[in-house]
C-alpha cells in the first residue's frame, strides 16, 4: 500500500474545509428569507421626564463661627445632656463650646477701671468750674469800682488796666472749666463704650447657637486654637429642621425651559435601593455654572422628610416630570426610526414611498446612524410580504414608547420594527457558522446550557 505523502494530506485536508464552507454558505442562503419584527399600536401611559442628579441638601443650615481668637477648652451639652457632637440636638441659646477667656476678661477690668477714673474726673472738673466762677465774681466786682473811679489821682492807670486784665482771664478760666466738665462727661461715655465693647468680646468666648436644630458638622476639637482674621472661622455647622429638605439638581441648560415651580419629581438614592421618593420643583438659580463647556442651572427640590430617612449630602437620581398622557395610543420608537428599502414597499403605494425624504443608507438601516434626521410621524405597517406606509402625529415619549394619533391606526395594529431573518431563531442553527461552538440540548430535568443574555441597553430618559 502506497504512503500517503504529508502534502498529499494537506491537499485532501484543505479540500474537505472548503467543501464544509461551500455547504454551510449554500445553507446559508437558501434559508436567507428576510422577515419583519413587529410591534403592536398598544394603549396607555406615557410620562415624559428629564433625568439628572443633584445632592440632598438641609433646607436652611446656619454656619456657626468665632469672632475672637483663642483656645477652645470645652464643649457644652446638648438636649440630651451630651457633649456638643455630630448629631447633636440643640436650642437657641444652648451653649457649644467655650474658648480661653482670660485676656478679654483682663480688658473688661482694664476697661472698667477706665471708667471709675474718668467717672471720677467729672465731678472734679465741676468743682473747678465753681471756683473759676466765684474768681470771675471777685474780679468782676473789682473791675466795676475800678471803672468808677477812672484813672485819676485816686487810682493809677496801671492798676486800672489790671482789674480789667483779671475780669477777662476770670471770664476765660469759666469758660475753659466748663469746657472740662465736657471733656470729662465724654470720657466716661467713650469709657463706656470700651467696656461694653470688652464686654461683648468677653461674651464672645462663649458659642451659643443661635437656632434650634441638629449639629450636622462639628470643625473644631477641644485644645484646638481658633483664630479669627478678617473672616469668623466656622465652628458648627446647624441645619433648622431636617424634616424638610431639599434635594439640589443640576439640570442642562438643554432641557431647563422644561422645567416649571410646582412640578412632580420622583428621585431615588442608593443608600435606600428599591424607594422612590417624591418632592416638587421650587425654584430655579438663575446662578449657572459651566464646566467643560457645558452649562448647568441649580433646580431646587422641595421634599418632605418626616421620616428623617434622608440624610444630607446624599446623592440623589432625579426625574423632573414634564409631561403625563393617559390611556392613549402608543408605538414603540424603534417603529419611528426604522425606514424600508422600495422593494420591500406594497406596489400601490411606491410612489407616494418616492415621494417621501429616503434615508442615505439603503437596507432600512437607520438614518441616525449617519446623524441625519428621519421623515418625522411615518410608520410602516404590514401588508404580507410588503409594507404601506402611515402618517401620524407624535405626542409625548419616554425614550421608549411615543404618544400618537392617527384615524388610520388602531390599537393592536401591527407595525414594522425592524427585519430578522426567517424562522430566527429557531432557524439561527441552520444558519450558524460549522466552527461556531454548538449548545447541547437539556437532558430531560435539566436546563439547557445556553448563554447569558446581553444587558438590555439603558435607555435615554
Amino acid at each position: 500500500m502506497r504512503k500517503i505523502k504529508k502534502s498529499e494530506l494537506i491537499l485532501i485536508i484543505l479540500a474537505i474545509v472548503i467543501v464544509i464552507i461551500v455547504v454551510w454558505i449554500w445553507r446559508r442562503s437558501a434559508g436567507s428569507q428576510i422577515g419583519f419584527r413587529t410591534a403592536p399600536v398598544k394603549r396607555g401611559d406615557v410620562v415624559a421626564t428629564i433625568g439628572a442628579t443633584g445632592t440632598v441638601e438641609p433646607e436652611e443650615v446656619v454656619d456657626v463661627g468665632a469672632q475672637v481668637a483663642g483656645i477652645v477648652l470645652a464643649f457644652g451639652t446638648d438636649l440630651k445632656g451630651k457633649p456638643i457632637d455630630y448629631g447633636s440636638e440643640v436650642d437657641a441659646g444652648t451653649i457649644l463650646a467655650r474658648i480661653d477667656d482670660s485676656l478679654y476678661a483682663s480688658a473688661v477690668a482694664q476697661s472698667r477701671a477706665q471708667l471709675d477714673l474718668d467717672r471720677a474726673a467729672v465731678p472734679l472738673a465741676q468743682a473747678n468750674v465753681l471756683q473759676a466762677q466765684a474768681k470771675l465774681a471777685d474780679a468782676q466786682r473789682d473791675w466795676e469800682r475800678a471803672q468808677k473811679l477812672g484813672p485819676s489821682d485816686a487810682l493809677a492807670s496801671t492798676s486800672y488796666d489790671a482789674y480789667k486784665a483779671n475780669f477777662e482771664v476770670a471770664k476765660s478760666n469759666v469758660a475753659a472749666s466748663q469746657a472740662s466738665v465736657a471733656q470729662a462727661t465724654a470720657k466716661v461715655a467713650l469709657s463706656q463704650t470700651s467696656l461694653q465693647m470688652a464686654e461683648r468680646n468677653l461674651g464672645y468666648c462663649t458659642i451659643k447657637a443661635p437656632v434650634r436644630g441638629v449639629i450636622i458638622d462639628r470643625r473644631v476639637n477641644i485644645g484646638q486654637t481658633v483664630v479669627a482674621s478678617l473672616s469668623a472661622p466656622s465652628l458648627f455647622l446647624i441645619a433648622k429642621d431636617l424634616r424638610r429638605i431639599q434635594v439640589w439638581v443640576s439640570v442642562n441648560e438643554a432641557d431647563i425651559g422644561n422645567i416649571h415651580p410646582g412640578e412632580p419629581v420622583t428621585f431615588i438614592v442608593d443608600a435606600f435601593p428599591g424607594q422612590t421618593f417624591q418632592g416638587k420643583v421650587g425654584q430655579t438659580r438663575l446662578n449657572a455654572t459651566m464646566t467643560q463647556n457645558v452649562v448647568t442651572y441649580t433646580v431646587e427640590v422641595d421634599t418632605d422628610n418626616s421620616g428623617s430617612r434622608l440624610l444630607p449630602y446624599l446623592t440623589a437620581n432625579a426625574k423632573f416630570e414634564i409631561g403625563r398622557r393617559q390611556n392613549v395610543l402608543t408605538i414603540p420608537n424603534a417603529a419611528l426610526r426604522w425606514w424600508p428599502r422600495p422593494a420591500q414597499v406594497a406596489s400601490s403605494f411606491r410612489s407616494e414611498f418616492e415621494a417621501m425624504t429616503q434615508p442615505p443608507l439603503p437596507g432600512g438601516a437607520s438614518s441616525t446612524v449617519q446623524g441625519q434626521p428621519e421623515p418625522p410621524g411615518v410608520v410602516w405597517a404590514r401588508q404580507g410580504d410588503y409594507v404601506q406606509p402611515m402618517k401620524v402625529s407624535l405626542g409625548l415619549t419616554d425614550g421608549a414608547i411615543t404618544e400618537i394619533s392617527s384615524p388610520a391606526l388602531k390599537e393592536g395594529l401591527e407595525l414594522v420594527t425592524g427585519e430578522q431573518l426567517a424562522g430566527s431563531p429557531a432557524a439561527s442553527s441552520a444558519n450558524r457558522s460549522p466552527f461556531a461552538p454548538q449548545v447541547r440540548p437539556a437532558r430531560s430535568g435539566t436546563a439547557a446550557s445556553t448563554p447569558p443574555a446581553a444587558p438590555p441597553a439603558k435607555q435615554k430618559q
